[in-house]
């Protein structure tokens, strides 16, 4: 599983020009499920993220983590994040799981973020969405989970 978190001070989905997931403060998470992704495999990374030492204290310094913040977190399907770019001009998407599987695995995926998490809103497995953040810090960081 990739997943790409970009820490907000606020994002939204947006499909044919209807809002269908935002947050404040919080994480926008851009994940990927691959071929050999399992359930233990969404936990992991849900584990991570939600604690995951990213936001700033009161002294200004990356100490607390998702939870601490009570911040939103926004997750978003997306496959490119497999893309190998190694060889031509076209990527390929060799290691992304196949469309079933992967919406699958994102489906289990925000319903266990939901089921331990208070604050989570999705896009659309599929959908062509537009993504409006803003990011904080910047602050993106990329996780690979096996």
């Amino acid at each position: 599983m990739i997943c790409l978190l970009q820490r907000v001070k606020k994002a939204k989905v947006v499909i044919s020009e209807q809002t269908v997931g935002q947050i404040e403060t919080g994480l926008l998470v851009f994940v990927c499920a691959e071929s050999s992704d399992s359930p233990q495999t969404i936990d992991k990374a849900l584990q991570k993220m939600t604690s995951l030492r990213i936001f700033s204290d009161e002294e200004n310094k990356m100490n607390l983590s998702l939870e601490q913040v009570n911040g939103g977190l926004l997750l978003v399907s997306q496959f490119t994040l497999a893309a190998d770019t190694r060889r031509g001009n076209r990527p390929g998407f060799s290691q992304a799981a196949p469309p079933a599987q992967a919406k699958a695995l994102f489906d289990l995926m925000v319903q266990r973020a939901k089921s331990t998490y208070p604050k989570v809103e999705t896009g659309e497995f599929g959908a062509d969405m537009q993504v409006h953040l803003i990011n904080d810090g910047p602050v993106t960081i990329p996780m690979q989970f096996d």
